[in-house]
């Protein structure tokens, strides 16, 4: 999926879109997406201005993003909902993540049941794992 499929998909925009490409879809499985981190993220100049670090939650968000889009893909999905992210649990952070990074971002569906997904998340850059972690989301009517 490239950008103009994404924004189909979620309705982020920036400086909240996090997630720039898909590049693997498996359906109802799994999702490998891309994001890359320059120095102009509006969140560097507030977050270690002097050592720019990636906040671990954007991170988080990022994967939530990536999860979102799976779950948007799937054959189960109601076309007029949004996904709300109701937990985040066990999530790790391995290493700091600095402007000029590629985070890869791969989700895979845990279970599904009526309106709540569950997730397991994993970011890397350059193979390396920096943050893991499980979410559900609760799916949710648009004009609710």
């Amino acid at each position: 999926m490239n950008i103009q499929q994404i924004l189909e998909r979620l309705p982020h925009r920036f400086p909240f879109l996090l997630v720039d490409r898909v590049v693997e879809f498996e359906r109802d499985k799994s999702l490998l997406a891309i994001k890359n981190v320059t120095i102009n993220e509006p969140f560097f100049a507030g977050h270690f201005p002097v050592k720019a670090v990636m906040p671990g939650v954007l991170i988080v968000e990022a994967l939530a993003q990536a999860a979102a889009i799976l779950a948007s893909c799937s054959e189960w999905y109601a076309k007029d909902s949004l996904f709300y992210l109701a937990s985040i649990e066990n999530a790790r952070f391995k290493k700091v993540v600095i402007p000029g990074d590629q985070l890869k971002l791969k989700v895979e569906l845990q279970r599904h049941r009526a309106t709540v997904w569950k997730f397991k998340g994993t970011a890397m850059v350059e193979g390396e794992i920096v943050c893991t972690a499980e979410m559900t989301s609760a799916e949710g009517k648009v004009n609710q």
